[in-house]
């Protein structure tokens, strides 16, 4: 209500200073009185509309709505206190019967009693719900919609929000999204047929976090984007997230979108406004993969990384995810702990094996901690164990808790549920944890940069990170970790809500990575041996020198020009 009568304001101080002055004094010098603006300006819960389908089925229920329709004109021009009053008199009466009649053919009484009881002209009501035919007399859309929604996760607040909206027929409903994410669909709805502009100012995270996915698709396939500009940080003396603002039109019949005029301050050495014509770039939405603005010279390094390279997807090697244990205080244990069990039967050590975390996965070399898991699946007989079972029994209660489904039995063909001291690993699927003893790369799922690590030891890591197995791996880890693959991921990969990349399996997958001849990889499959080599002996060592020459032939990889470079490099100091 505040924010209407400070755009209400707004609006009569622009109506009061267009007007010019005459000397007239007794004709209030040419000022024409200022329109009534109560009427124009509405207080409402947008997301929510009303529950039965606007149908106006008799005679009586049209003549009343052109008749408020009217009375809310003469409103608006009315110049004198008395012609004011009997208006809203008259639209207090004109609601209450043509409430009666809507329920009288069928409407919602709830519907019917929202509208008896909304009041234009109380600026200090807010109504639970919106219809714009209702209360703005438009049907078939509005020229031009804009706004700063609100950011608000709908998780909050134990799903308060998501528990409002949930039903109410979103297709960009995603219950770990944010509420403008809802804002911005029904703007779209709101537009006029064709021709209807949006613009608003949002957080930039729908533009490649995951609860924005939904978000994405529905621009890309139903609306289309024309303008795009990524404000940055520290815009807003406040916000504590970076900013966006879109602009859109109603409409769209391809199921790829056009490329869209874009911009990202942050990348211009100027923080002018508007940035000169020759710095705006463009993005491509394509369903709902991420949206990355990117200058002519960024999309020629894109073309060329996708023209020499084969997705991974199509190389030689295999890519699992870690181990879910679904209760890691009970199947991750200490040296300690390792120690005693293996004291008390010594049998314990057939199942107990090293396991790294994802904050373990380090660039070309693991930091193993000192943990281990405890490899108690299906195919285990747990009673061959007892220090084990004794170990796990402990947190029996929290174990028979757990969610994840069920497994297939040992002949393959019923699910059950997994027994409390089991992982959550089918026996039937546990085979690709063999791929752990393998020549693999770990790689961490979320980091701002590449962190892929060599390693020949039976290792195991859990779900907070990925292996790959097969061949050229020593190649394949000195390009994963170069400036240039961080680039490409950092312009293609979901991110988190704060903006952190993820680097998931179809992610990795699709990387286009150059397949050269064994014998030629020997420069990069050199450096990194070098870079392990002082990693055995000081896991912190400074191996920059070597990281920058595998960069520098990695560009050549690429045919990248010293342009093309500079932008590499200067977005990995960013």
């Amino acid at each position: 209500a505040v924010a209407c009568q400070i755009a209400k304001l707004r609006f009569f101080i622009s109506l009061a200073i267009e007007q010019e002055s005459t000397k007239d004094a007794e004709d209030n010098f040419g000022i024409k009185p200022l329109p009534n603006l109560e009427t124009r300006f509405i207080a409402a819960n947008t997301l929510i509309g009303l529950e039965g389908e606007r149908t106006l089925t008799s005679q009586k229920a049209k003549a009343l709505e052109v008749e408020l329709g009217d009375n809310r004109e003469r409103h608006f021009h009315a110049t004198t206190r008395p012609q004011k009053l009997a208006c809203k008199r008259a639209d207090r009466t004109l609601r209450r019967e043509l409430a009666t009649e809507l329920k009288h053919i069928g409407m919602p009484p709830d519907d019917a009693e929202k509208i008896a009881h909304w009041d234009p002209y109380d600026q200090n009501a807010s109504a639970d719900w919106f219809d714009p035919e209702w209360m703005f007399g438009i049907a078939d859309g509005f020229d031009v919609v804009i706004g700063n929604p609100p950011y608000i996760q709908l998780q909050k607040n134990d799903g308060k929000l998501g528990n409002l909206y949930k039903n109410a027929g979103y297709a960009t409903f995603v219950r770990t999204g944010d509420i403008y994410q809802l804002f911005y669909e029904k703007g779209c709805q709101l537009l006029k047929l064709q021709h209807g502009l949006l613009a608003y100012i949002t957080s930039n995270s729908w533009l490649k976090a995951k609860y924005g996915q939904a978000l994405r698709r529905y621009f890309s396939e139903q609306h289309t984007p024309l303008r795009l500009l990524e404000m940055g940080k520290d815009v807003f003396e406040n916000a504590i997230v970076d900013t966006s603002i879109l602009l859109l039109r109603e409409g769209n019949s391809d199921k790829v979108g056009p490329a869209i005029i874009a911009v990202d301050m942050d990348k211009l050495d100027t923080q002018d406004f508007p940035p000169n014509a020759g710095l705006w770039g463009q993005t491509r939405p394509d369903g709902e993969k991420p949206w990355s603005i990117l200058s002519h010279t960024e999309q020629s390094i894109m073309d060329k990384m996708k023209a020499k390279g084969t997705p991974i997807r199509r190389w030689n090697v295999k890519i699992n995810r870690g181990i879910t244990t679904g209760y890691n205080n009970a199947f991750i244990i200490d040296n300690a702990t390792k120690e005693a069990l293996i004291v008390e039967d010594p049998n314990s050590v057939d199942i107990i094996k090293p396991m790294l975390r994802g904050r373990d996965i380090q660039r070309y070399r693991a930091k193993w901690d000192g943990l281990w898991l405890i490899y108690s699946f299906q195919e285990i007989e747990i009673n061959k164990y007892p220090a084990i079972k004794t170990h796990l029994s402990q947190y029996k209660s929290s174990l028979e808790k757990r969610t994840g489904g069920a497994r297939r039995d040992r002949n393959g063909n019923v699910f059950v549920p997994y027994e409390w001291y089991e992982l959550q690993v089918d026996y039937y699927n546990s085979g690709r944890y063999k791929e752990f003893a393998k020549e693999k790369l770990f790689w961490m799922d979320m980091s701002s940069r590449g962190r892929f690590a060599y390693s020949e030891e039976k290792m195991y890591c859990n779900d907070k990170g990925f292996v790959m197995t097969g061949e050229s791996l020593k190649y394949l880890c000195a390009i994963l970790n170069s400036a240039l693959i961080t680039w490409f991921i950092r312009n293609t990969a979901l991110t988190t809500g704060l903006g952190l990349t993820q680097w998931k399996r179809f992610v990795v997958e699709s990387l286009p990575i150059p397949k050269i001849f064994t014998a030629d990889q020997s420069p990069f499959i050199d450096l990194v041996d070098h870079i392990l080599t002082l990693k055995a002996a000081d896991q912190n060592a400074d191996a920059s020198e070597l990281e920058n020459e595998i960069d520098r032939i990695v560009y050549l990889l690429y045919d990248l020009t010293p342009e093309e470079i500079a932008i590499v490099e200067n977005a990995e100091n960013v």
